[in-house]
């Protein structure tokens, strides 16, 4: 990428997504990732392998996962820096998404691992509900369909096809209350990000974030 290259923008992409549940973050951070050799960083994943390796370190994470309870915000550095100090992740730089979710997990982010492009995926609630509750899996294939962007092909796929828990109204109205909640205190940290609007298709989405990466 020339943002690699040039003079200015000599130093190693760290990349930030932040949005509201169902604006994408996974799915342009893999999209950059792939383009660009970048690492592409999903804290709640990261949590998770971490929990499964059975460390010291794991088994605390473990200890709040498997409450439903969210991991406290030094664990979560603890395990961030880690792996963003990793030589994959200095050499080729990385993408983060899914950290930070507030004002305080924003500021200490800044104080150590520093991103230096950040980026807002805007969507309003409307779009991002009907986006996540929509989806559904084929227990038989893994494969994922959406009621209105990817129906699935007969109907007796279409009869067994399970929503995830998370992907329940329920559970996303709150997601999306808190991350409204701390939206502002966000963008006060982050006063130089780009906001795109993340109501389009992922194709045009990446295209925007591309030419702002790239942009000296």
């Amino acid at each position: 990428a020339s943002f690699v290259r040039t003079r200015h923008r000599s130093r190693t992409p760290r990349i930030l997504l932040v949005g509201p549940p169902g604006s994408g973050k996974s799915l342009q951070a893999r999209l950059l990732s792939e383009k660009y050799k970048m690492v592409d960083v999903c804290c709640g994943q990261l949590l998770r392998s971490v929990s499964a390796e059975g460390s010291v370190l794991g088994e605390e994470i473990r200890s709040h996962l498997d409450d439903g309870r969210p991991v406290p915000d030094y664990l979560v550095l603890q395990v961030l820096e880690e792996r963003l100090s990793r030589v994959d992740c200095s050499c080729r730089g990385w993408i983060l998404h899914g950290f930070p979710r507030d004002l305080q997990q924003a500021k200490t982010l800044q104080e150590t691992l520093q991103p230096n492009r950040v980026f807002f995926l805007e969507l309003t609630d409307d779009v991002c509900l009907e986006r996540i509750t929509l989806r559904a899996t084929d227990p038989v294939s893994g494969e994922r369909f959406h009621a209105v962007t990817r129906p699935a092909p007969s109907s007796e796929v279409q009869n067994r096809l399970n929503t995830r828990p998370e992907d329940r109204t329920d559970t996303v109205e709150p997601s999306l209350r808190q991350y409204r909640t701390h939206w502002t205190g966000l963008k006060c940290v982050y006063p130089d990000a780009a906001h795109l609007d993340a109501d389009q298709d992922p194709h045009s989405v990446f295209e925007a974030l591309e030419s702002r990466l790239t942009a000296d």
